[in-house]
């Protein structure tokens, strides 16, 4: 198992309580243990940045469906200033 299929599992087995108490709220979690939960991404992220680096660590919505991303993909707290649009 890799570190970022641990951090689903732990992430997985908070799940319950997570969505009971944290619902549509953002969590980092690192090293199998949770970190932190955080009213957006872009605060779950620059805490995840200052704290890990480059990673591995698993930040996701509580209750959103998973998403995937290559992992060449990297956070970098100058893509905070710019605004996405969902259309």
């Amino acid at each position: 198992m890799t570190e970022i299929e641990r951090e689903i599992a732990a992430y997985d087995a908070m799940r319950a309580e997570l969505e009971n108490q944290h619902m549509g709220e953002w969590v980092l979690v690192s090293g199998e243990q949770l970190i932190g939960v955080f009213p957006s991404f872009d605060e779950a992220a620059t805490d995840a940045v200052q704290k890990f680096g480059r990673g591995p660590y698993l930040i996701r919505q509580v209750g959103a469906p998973p998403v995937s991303m290559p992992a060449s993909v990297m956070y970098h707290p100058d893509y905070a200033k710019h605004e996405m649009r969902v259309r």
